[in-house]
């Protein structure tokens, strides 16, 4: 399996975007936080934050006895340079070479 592979499995997931998310609205979160507002067993949470350290988008850091989970963005940016940019880059120049084109007139 590709890095590519693991983060789109990762963010196929409803429950794994979500704790994502909240990662982004506040980074450096323990397990017991992360699973306070999730309706699943500390288990469950456990497992999606496997996937998610697997894939690279969560990485954890050991503070005394909690361990505290980060947002890494960087794999979501890959994935946006290499699927997402490039498609609608030709949309764009598209709709720039159109506004030109109109603004120039007859």
């Amino acid at each position: 399996m590709t890095d590519d592979d693991r983060v789109f499995k990762a963010l196929a997931d409803q429950t794994r975007r979500r704790l994502l998310d909240r990662l982004f609205a506040r980074d450096g979160q323990t397990l017991t936080e992360l699973e306070s507002e999730l309706e699943m067993t500390r288990f469950g949470v456990m497992k999606h934050l496997r996937v998610l350290e697997e894939a690279g988008l969560v990485v954890t850091r050991r503070s005394g006895r909690e361990k505290l989970h980060f947002l890494n963005p960087v794999p979501i940016r890959l994935i946006h340079d290499r699927w997402i940019d490039k498609y609608t880059e030709r949309r764009v120049s598209a709709l720039v070479d159109l506004k030109n084109e109109l603004e120039q007139g007859p």
